[in-house]
């Protein structure tokens, strides 16, 4: 999401502020931003299981379905291609709350209506308002700590992510089970809105400099060369196919085991938190980079046994227990993609960083929503959960089989942590060039 006490210098060629005055993992503004994303994902997460159930109650299809999910993800991509020059003209708190608010106020318009273009319309709006907020907090992760705290900030951020998977989330399906749809559309409408008053407490930089990101993501960034996006490239893959399988396990669970989802989703959310929490502390110590193709390779044995359950095969158990390991795996997943990509990208690169990493993972929840979708309307949400999980293991088979015939004939080591974080980057551009 290293630590060195040099000061670095912007692109117009002022000296940043120092890792002490972008504050710590305990600094006010962190904090802050944690709430901020909790209460924002209060609003995405729930609604993400509610929508297809609201659609469904107006006879919706599975293959329409998919699409509420494929919509808001596309809107959400699409806008986050554009967030460089949207960064540099706003910034970064500017457009988190700005984001907040598009993506929450406009919750209150599912009441109007079940059908199925209706929800689509109100999906698009709310996606580019996710793209805003998720580009902005993730590069204010990174932004708001010191270098060596990049992996444990993940974590945290992952854990403001999961709670409302893990409270949230279980509890919209069972109040709407008994009482109905309109209180969550209302609530969560509500909590989103509510980042817009924390966002105004952040303070800015005490440097007066514009942040990396920020002078990063102008025209500059349009034009980053080749060898700082083809490092990124690897990750992605990663993270968009584990992505993928979490948009089909969030958009068709419930329907296919109405019974059991409430606990298999809070069990898959607690595993995303502690996949992610405890990636970024083994990151911050170990190394990054580690954990991802393990991380995929056991995302695709759990989503597996979701495949399995929903056939009706295996123990009553089978479901929640498959959830909980692809959360975990997800979780790891998440959080060593996450710093991989800012590491490999440089402290000029985390614009770029952080579109590529949230394009992996919207990309990959949309379209998982929508290729589930499409595989369950022929073949059931079991056999749609079963050729997910064999695509998802093929590319951690290929990956793997592939990253010791690299030209250097190793995999790259883990950078070590007494280099500064600039000399680790010109390491990775030299190995790049071998």
């Amino acid at each position: 999401m290293s630590t060195s006490g040099t000061s670095r210098t912007t692109g117009r060629g002022a000296a940043a502020a120092p890792p002490s005055q972008h504050g710590s993992l305990g600094g006010r503004n962190f904090l802050l931003l944690l709430t901020a994303t909790l209460l924002v994902f209060s609003n995405f997460a729930p609604l993400l299981t509610v929508l297809p159930m609201w659609a469904a109650s107006a006879e919706t299809g599975h293959g329409g379905v998919g699409t509420i999910a494929g919509t808001m993800m596309a809107a959400t991509v699409a806008v986050q291609f554009l967030m460089p020059w949207i960064l540099a003209r706003f910034g970064l708190r500017t457009v988190l709350a700005s984001g907040a608010l598009l993506l929450g106020a406009p919750a209150l318009g599912y009441l109007a209506s079940s059908d199925l273009s209706w929800i689509l319309v109100v999906s698009a709006v709310r996606g580019v308002g996710f793209g805003m907020v998720v580009v902005a907090a993730s590069s204010l992760t990174v932004e708001l700590v010191p270098m060596g705290q990049r992996g444990r900030a993940s974590g945290l951020y992952g854990i403001a992510v999961g709670i409302p998977y893990v409270l949230v989330l279980p509890l919209s399906v069972w109040y709407v089970q008994h009482a109905g749809f309109g209180a969550v559309f209302v609530g969560t409408a509500v909590l989103g809105s509510l980042v817009v008053p924390l966002v105004a407490m952040m303070s800015h930089p005490r440097s007066g400099t514009p942040s990396t990101h920020t002078d990063d993501s102008g025209a500059a960034a349009s034009a980053r060369p080749a060898w700082v996006l083809r490092p990124l490239a690897g990750p992605w893959v990663v993270l968009l196919w584990t992505a993928v399988a979490m948009g089909g396990v969030t958009a068709f669970l419930a329907l296919a085991l109405p019974g059991v989802a409430p606990a298999a989703l809070l069990v898959l959310a607690l595993g995303i938190m502690l996949g992610r929490s405890g990636a970024g502390m083994y990151a911050d110590r170990v190394g990054y980079g580690r954990l991802m193709l393990p991380g995929m390779a056991s995302g695709a044995l759990g989503l597996a046994g979701l495949a399995g359950a929903a056939a009706g095969v295996g123990p009553a158990g089978l479901a929640i227990g498959a959830a909980g390991l692809y959360g975990v795996s997800f979780g790891v997943v998440q959080n060593d993609t996450f710093v991989v990509m800012f590491q490999r990208a440089g402290p000029r690169g985390t614009g770029a960083a952080s579109t590529v990493w949230n394009v992996g993972y919207d990309a990959g929840t949309g379209a998982g929503s929508i290729l589930v979708g499409l595989l369950a309307a022929g073949l059931g949400v079991a056999g749609a959960f079963a050729l997910t999980s064999g695509a998802i293991l093929l590319t951690a088979v290929l990956m793997w089989a592939d990253s010791p015939r690299r030209a250097d004939g190793a995999s790259r080591p883990a950078p070590a942590v007494s280099l500064s974080f600039d000399q680790r980057v010109r390491a990775l551009h030299r190995s790049e060039k071998l």
